[in-house]
């Protein structure tokens, strides 16, 4: 079994910061792309930001200069600094991960519980 376990949303103010974290754990061999998503009430789930295995990053253009996704191999996590927030920002953040739970070729896609962020204007 694999988990992914976020923590970090909250509220906020317009203009200021939060981080988020996701460590993804259990019967794990290896793990290749990470990413963060966001979903609005009534909107669809959106990509914000990937981070391959070896370091490339990928943003959605809404967040580019404000957002930074970055990663911890060692520990299976992955971060997003959420910075010059605004209320636009405002969603549910889920975790994904692309993930081998054993010596394979295949790999599984798992998902994070969301966390929710909140940005007042």
């Amino acid at each position: 079994q694999v988990q992914l376990v976020e923590s970090g949303g909250g509220l906020v103010q317009a203009g200021g910061s939060l981080r988020l974290s996701c460590a993804a754990s259990g019967s794990i061999f290896s793990v290749n792309a990470m990413g963060w998503y966001r979903q609005a009430p009534g909107k669809q789930r959106e990509l914000v930001a990937v981070i391959t295995s070896s370091g490339s990053t990928n943003y959605d253009n809404s967040v580019k200069g404000r957002f930074t996704i970055s990663r911890d191999n060692a520990k299976n996590t992955v971060y997003l600094q959420m910075n010059r927030l605004k209320p636009e920002d405002t969603a549910v953040y889920y975790c994904n991960a692309e993930i081998k739970p054993r010596p394979s070729r295949v790999l599984f896609d798992y998902w994070g519980q969301g966390t929710q962020v909140t940005v007042s204007s």
